[in-house]
């Protein structure tokens, strides 16, 4: 039997059918789209980078023939990091962490790419992950201490 307050089969459809998912985050006002082109990613891999001890961040400003409203972020994990069950808990990992710190060190208009590193991603202590993104965030803009 399904609960009265449980979600319909056609809404759970159209929830799950877009790659381009919107993430909000509740106390702040920026809202995080996700990459889903292959050449939004080539796009970021020819632009600034910054290395941390567990992940590398590519990030971009967008040209004026591109839409320049938002901050877009991608997430991509290579078979080095292992088999599909690592690869997927580091991209988790990389996507909570971007959640709570890109809408409110990010800038409008730029796309970032979050690649993670083999074993580095995954079992690096989560507020050092943090500490990480926030460094190549600054470093990635220009930033110095």
């Amino acid at each position: 039997m399904t609960p009265p307050d449980a979600p319909t089969a056609k809404a759970m459809a159209g929830a799950q059918g877009s790659q381009s998912a919107v993430l909000s985050c509740a106390d702040h006002a920026a809202t995080l789209t996700t990459l889903a082109k292959r050449s939004d990613f080539l796009k970021a891999a020819r632009a600034r980078r910054q290395g941390t001890a567990s992940f590398l961040l590519q990030g971009r400003q967008r040209g004026e023939a591109e839409e320049s409203q938002g901050i877009r972020v991608g997430y991509t994990c290579s078979k080095k990091v292992g088999n599909a069950v690592a690869r997927n808990h580091a991209k988790r990992r990389l996507r909570e962490a971007a959640r709570l710190v890109i809408p409110e060190l990010g800038r409008d208009g730029w796309d970032y790419v979050l690649i993670g590193k083999k074993s580095d991603t995954s079992e690096r202590p989560f507020d050092l992950l943090l500490k990480d993104l926030r460094y190549a965030l600054k470093k990635v803009h220009g930033e110095h201490r």
